[in-house]
């Protein structure tokens, strides 16, 4: 801790998080330094308690109980208690000799007591500790072999009743309650650490049923019931492998989990007890797991069960064929079963797989379009051109978007074929121009000229079938500096609604339009026009005080 630096600060936490942290330096309270930690309380939306190990075998590090802290982030509660301990500096390595001292005094005091004095002292802290006296009753029932009272004991700490207001769990009092079932945890926990293991995985399992259970009657935005679940899922892995339960027994528990829409708080994952299952169990997981999806081929926890077995065992064929039981009409699944012959290096029923998959597609027009992407990077690598060009030209005729005609465009300049392509390309869009819309809402046709860089051409098929304001405006952009008289026109036209409407960022836009209109009277030579038509506009828009300081900013 001597060693510490803001730098070092800033490293664990990250420039945004230390930078927060600097504006709690006034919320830190109640700190007490021992010999190896700091903890203090922070004051932010809520109270949090947070604390710094020192000199552990990576260097500082800290928890926090914030929510970004219990992530497992350096947070900026950690920070500013690590700034205050800065400020503290020359007096920390007192305080932490004195917390030492008083640490060795206790333990003396303690081990020099009597056995009565002692007991009594225990008694008197079990009646004004309630969370010890809970501890300690279900330690004395482990010890006895009091498998009915730690049950008891569990069901009562996994109860909401005592925290619900109307029959639920507010979010205020959900982290009191994760903390009684975290008292749970620590008891099943005990039984495997005490030789118990069978108990510890009859009760871990039924407090996963009532966390389960619990959890549709709590408000856990923070997480704190995913935590005592994970830490159920682990108990009852370690007291598998210390109690060692017949494998068959374990497999039908495990695909039961598996399954389950309510055990997703433990998230037990089957292939975590690969080890404890062995061969046996491992054969019948996977016997169980096949029944199970051929019941329901098409459900999505019986699928990813199967995907997940099957992969595990490098069964490629099995990941398949899960997968082609329930293939997408777009052939989106064609595609994930493509990657997966792919990685498995089997590229030839990769692409075949890919080219089903648009032979399944009824209509080319909703299409993964991924799966588009990647038969034409797989024709393109195949030295097959002219495969790609037909694929993007049956997709752009079932598609007809300015994305579909630049994938055209791409993939025909790459086969030396696009003027004929563009030409075929071109007449579907002149077809379509009365009637379909692109990304403004104007003519596709106009935004594939326009991207083709074809003003004079784009300029035309909006006249002819008339085009959105924003092609409009592109347009004259891209005519300005030729056709500065037809630019004009547009933005004068375009000016015009504006001067009707009010907000900020109307009147930017209208700024903009007037600066363009101020280039066009430039380049025709007329700029007094220009000064009477902005002198009228500013005599009819004064009132608008934002445009008229805009205008003034720019000159206008």
């Amino acid at each position: 801790m001597d060693g510490l630096t803001e730098a070092d600060l800033k490293a664990l936490a990250g420039a945004r998080s230390f930078e927060r942290g600097l504006g709690y330096l006034d919320a830190v309270s109640g700190i007490e330094v021992g010999d190896a930690f700091v903890t203090a309380t922070v004051h932010g939306t809520e109270r949090y308690e947070v604390e710094l190990t020192l000199d552990g075998p990576g260097g500082v590090a800290g928890e926090c109980d914030c929510p970004y802290g219990m992530e497992g982030n350096f947070c900026k509660h950690l920070v500013a208690l690590g700034l205050t301990l800065l400020a503290q500096r020359e007096s920390l390595p007192r305080q932490r000799k004195a917390a030492r001292g008083r640490a060795q005094d206790l333990d003396a005091w303690l081990s020099g007591l009597p056995r009565e004095e002692l007991l009594t002292l225990v008694q008197e802290q079990i009646a004004e500790d309630r969370q010890l006296r809970r501890r300690l009753e279900l330690r004395a029932a482990s010890a006895r072999g009091d498998l009915a009272g730690v049950r008891a004991r569990v069901h009562e700490l996994l109860d909401v009743s005592p925290f619900a207001q109307y029959g639920y769990v507010e979010y205020a009092d959900a982290r009191a309650y994760a903390d009684q079932a975290g008292q749970a945890l620590s008891a099943i926990r005990g039984l495997t650490g005490s030789g118990r293991a069978e108990d510890a995985i009859t009760l871990s399992r039924e407090a996963m049923r009532l966390l389960a259970e619990a959890a549709e009657s709590v408000d856990d935005s923070d997480g704190w019931l995913g935590q005592v679940g994970d830490g159920l899922a682990d108990a009852h892995l370690d007291a598998c492998r210390a109690a060692r339960p017949a494998p068959q027994e374990l497999a039908r528990w495990l695909i039961g989990q598996a399954l389950d829409d309510a055990a997703h708080l433990t998230d037990v994952d089957p292939l975590d007890y690969e080890d404890i299952l062995g061969e046996e169990g491992m054969t019948a997981l996977r016997k169980l797991a096949v029944g199970v999806w051929r019941g329901n081929r098409r459900g999505w926890a019986e699928k990813y069960l199967m995907e997940r077995l099957a992969k595990a065992g490098g069964d490629v064929d099995t990941v398949i064929a899960v997968h082609a039981a329930d293939l997408a009409p777009n052939g989106h699944t064609h595609l994930v079963i493509a990657r997966e012959l792919d990685a498995a290096r089997r590229s030839d029923d990769a692409l075949r797989w890919a080219e089903r998959g648009i032979r399944d597609t009824r209509e080319l027009s909703a299409v993964d379009t991924a799966l588009v992407d990647y038969l034409c990077d797989r024709y393109a690598q195949a030295g097959r051109p002219a495969d790609a060009v037909a694929l993007r030209r049956d997709h752009f005729r079932a598609r007809r978007s300015l994305l579909a005609y630049q994938q055209l465009r791409a993939a025909a300049r790459a086969a030396d074929c696009w003027p004929a392509e563009r030409e075929g390309a071109l007449t579907l869009l002149r077809a379509d121009a009365g009637r379909q819309q692109g990304r403004y809402g104007g003519p596709v046709l106009v935004d594939a000229l326009l991207d083709d860089k074809d003003t004079d051409a784009a300029w035309q098929a909006a006249a002819d079938s008339g085009a959105h304001d924003a092609q409009w405006r592109t347009l004259a952009d891209r005519t300005r500096p030729t056709r500065p008289a037809d630019a004009l026109a547009v933005y004068l036209r375009l000016a015009e609604p504006l001067t009707l409407q009010t907000g900020n960022t109307v009147y930017e836009r209208l700024v903009s339009l007037l600066l363009s209109i101020r280039d066009c009277h430039d380049r025709l030579g007329t700029p007094e026009e220009f000064t009477a038509y902005v002198t009228a506009l500013r005599a009819a828009q004064r009132r608008k005080r934002n445009l008229m300081r805009l205008m003034d900013d720019h000159g206008l």
